[in-house]
């Protein structure tokens, strides 16, 4: 008998646009934009954070090909939000603003992210 393998989605509270800092890993402190969120994976892309160097071949694109760097992704769990209000890493939240829409906010000053 086959056996199903369960996967858990969690609710990514990171959003692509969202200034992170790196807490954990070769890139720590780093601070950076998000550039891509993947969901499946629970990964995400931070503008220079966890760089790797990828080797080349020429193309059109790159005609002499050679050794580019470029941003690899990192797990959700080693990124935290950048409070808008202080500057300071912090947690995220979930509320239901006055309009009745579902808003996130900073844990710490409990200002509401965009």
């Amino acid at each position: 008998m086959a056996q199903k393998t369960k996967t858990t989605t969690h609710k990514i509270k990171i959003k692509k646009g969202d200034l992170v800092k790196v807490i954990a890993g070769n890139s720590k402190g780093v601070q950076g934009k998000v550039l891509q969120v993947l969901v499946d994976a629970n990964r995400a892309i931070v503008e220079g954070a966890n760089l790797v160097k990828k080797h080349t071949k020429p193309s059109a694109a790159n005609p002499n090909g050679g050794i580019i760097e470029k941003e690899a992704a990192i797990n959700i769990s080693n990124l935290a939000l950048i409070d808008p209000k202080t500057g300071a890493p912090t947690r995220v939240g979930r509320k239901v603003n006055a309009e009745g829409k579902i808003v996130r906010y900073a844990k710490k000053s409990g200002e509401e992210i965009k």
